[in-house]
């Protein structure tokens, strides 16, 4: 059962008005907000950085190892969020991870559509590998479209032919723009975050026409050599079934697999910060995956 911080949250964005009829500067402005509120640690050093023409913020804690990285890709529907929205998240997966977390800034559609992400995620990955770390002490992990965007990424790394990294984390992923899942169907999921007829808006202002294009729209992608992957959903998602799909068809492919489905969680509950005991919880099995990978 859902802690009282979880349903407190749960209460808080259903008692909303949603983003729907704001503008996208309006909305990029009420997420950050949102997220300011989750204050990160003391100890918490955060480092701006250009990686090739990609501003991000390397975020550690002093048990950060400088050869265990992660590169880390904010959700927020290709639209919206930032190096600061995700701070306080990637602080602590720093921390269980025992890593360094690079958390890039890639480019926001409708200014910068598909495939603008994709370029800046793998030139940040390419950018790494050019300071001497090795892909096999790497992670990639997302949220959200940040979770397509780690399996979009993945992709377009294998396609030119690049070293994948150790393993990958994607966090209730959105690979599937048009929301053809049974879970995003009316009736399919008691979701406070967002809707049907939001999620397919937002893929077409990111993507067009392209919405299958498998760098798109991951669930058409060939994801045969992928590296481990951890996927983590909540039971209440209307992405529920996007988890559950890329979860099959890593299956399918050879690909080691492990789908966490958690009973009665929301959207990205891992990003709700430490004082929700689902957050920690989550953040710690991330940590433990990618030490498994990156030891």
């Amino acid at each position: 059962m859902p802690s009282p911080q979880h349903e407190q949250i749960v209460a808080m964005l259903g008692s909303g008005t949603g983003l729907a009829a704001l503008t996208v500067v309006e909305q990029r402005a009420s997420m950050e907000a949102m997220f300011s509120l989750f204050s990160i640690a003391a100890d918490v050093q955060v480092q701006e950085v250009n990686a090739d023409g990609v501003l991000a913020d390397w975020v550690s804690v002093p048990t950060s190892r400088s050869d265990r990285v992660v590169l880390y890709l904010h959700g927020g529907g290709y639209g919206l969020g930032s190096r600061r929205t995700h701070r306080e998240l990637a602080s602590r997966i720093a921390r269980d991870a025992a890593a360094r977390v690079l958390v890039i800034e890639y480019r926001l559609a409708p200014e910068h559509p598909y495939p603008a992400a994709v370029a800046d995620a793998s030139k940040s990955y390419a950018w790494l590998l050019s300071q001497g770390i090795a892909a096999n002490r790497i992670a990639i992990a997302g949220d959200s479209a940040g979770g397509g965007l780690t399996a979009a990424t993945l992709l377009a790394l294998k396609h030119d032919r690049i070293a994948l990294p150790a393993c990958a984390v994607m966090m209730s992923p959105w690979i599937d723009l048009d929301g053809t899942g049974a879970s995003a169907q009316p009736g399919g999921a008691d979701d406070p975050m967002f809707k049907l007829e939001g999620l397919r808006a937002s893929g077409k202002l990111y993507a067009g026409e392209k919405t299958k294009e498998p760098m798109a729209s991951p669930l058409y992608g060939d994801l045969q050599h992928f590296p481990p992957l951890l996927i983590q959903v909540g039971t209440r998602e209307l992405l529920l079934d996007d988890s559950i799909r890329l979860a099959a068809n890593a299956k399918r492919a050879g690909v080691i697999v492990e789908l966490q489905v958690e009973e009665g969680l929301i959207h990205v509950w891992q990003a709700f910060g430490s004082d929700v005991p689902e957050a920690v919880t989550a953040v710690k099995k991330i940590g433990q995956f990618i030490q498994r990978w990156i030891a």
